[in-house]
């Protein structure tokens, strides 16, 4: 599977790559999940966009959020496969990416990430540590987790 990485900050996102993330974002968080809630949180602006694209498709996203804008630390957020690659290993591979570029950009610091609770021991997987107790988030189990700089 070749996957086509790219970083860019909001105002390097092209208009086709925006309306394929929203769409990308929009399938998954709102139709599959069943989740009506505001995407558009003013968070895309001051952050950085892994896109993994194949065959002129977007099949995997995050966004990655500095210091300060959501949490005391850097974060990694909406995270996203389309269905045609889930169970082929590519949430793991796009986590993986993200998060090296997420030390690139900010150095090597705490991640903080808010995750859905049934993909806690995903996320146990790359390191990440929960560090709080379940809440609802637009109606939604999540609990706060944290990768600590393992060096």
């Amino acid at each position: 599977m070749q996957i086509d990485w790219r970083l860019k900050k909001f105002d390097e996102v092209s208009p086709h790559e925006l309306y394929a993330i929203l769409q990308l974002r929009n399938a998954v968080f709102v139709v599959e999940q069943n989740c009506v809630f505001q995407d558009a949180d003013n968070k895309d602006q001051p952050s950085y966009h892994v896109m993994g694209w194949m065959d002129n498709q977007l099949i995997a996203y995050t966004r990655l959020v500095p210091a300060g804008i959501g949490y005391d630390v850097p974060s990694i957020g909406r995270v996203v496969t389309a269905a045609v690659v889930r169970g082929k290993g590519v949430g793991k591979l796009l986590m993986q990416h993200s998060i090296a570029q997420l030390y690139q950009l900010f150095g090597r610091t705490p991640i903080k990430i808010g995750a859905q609770l049934y993909l806690q021991q995903f996320y146990e997987s790359l390191d990440f540590v929960r560090v709080s107790e379940v809440y609802l988030e637009d109606g939604i189990e999540h609990i706060y987790m944290v990768k600590h700089n393992l060096l």
